[in-house]
């Protein structure tokens, strides 16, 4: 039953059952995620967690490593007003606040993971990596 069979039953005395109804299934629903009741077509679907299953998890990772992120490598940033903008022309400086020989920001998919400094290699520009940002460290800043 949905919402829509709810809203067009206009019988007297119905609406009443319907909510008895709708009690009744968040009744079973509760119930069942807390545990009391377990559906038993799940017990077929869900493997249970063993540790037998953590040696399967480096192949499983293997399934990700192809699917490509965003990274960037951040110099520095300013705030502009429009008006300053639009007077940006070739040649024009623009003022950051990372200072020079500072660290620079590697970030992956907007998550800051890493900092580094400029390096210039067959004439191409590059990123040596100095300090990786830990997993802990990166869930930590998360949270706040």
């Amino acid at each position: 039953m949905d919402m829509s069979d709810l809203m067009q039953n206009d019988a007297p005395g119905a609406p009443e059952k319907d909510e008895e109804l709708l009690l009744d299934d968040w009744a079973s629903a509760l119930a069942e995620q807390n545990g009391n009741e377990a559906p038993a077509a799940a017990a077929g679907v869900f493997q249970p967690l063993s540790k037998a299953a953590a040696p399967s998890t480096r192949n499983d990772i293997d399934m990700i490593l192809d699917i490509p992120v965003q990274m960037t490598v951040e110099l520095g940033r300013t705030k502009i007003a429009i008006r300053n903008l639009l007077q940006l022309a070739q040649g024009s400086v623009v003022e950051l606040d990372g200072l020079a020989g500072e660290p620079m920001d590697v970030l992956v998919n907007g998550c800051l993971i890493a900092q580094g400094e400029v390096v210039v290699v067959n004439d191409k520009f590059g990123i040596r990596l100095t300090d990786i940002i830990t997993p802990s460290e990166r869930i930590r800043k998360l949270n706040r």
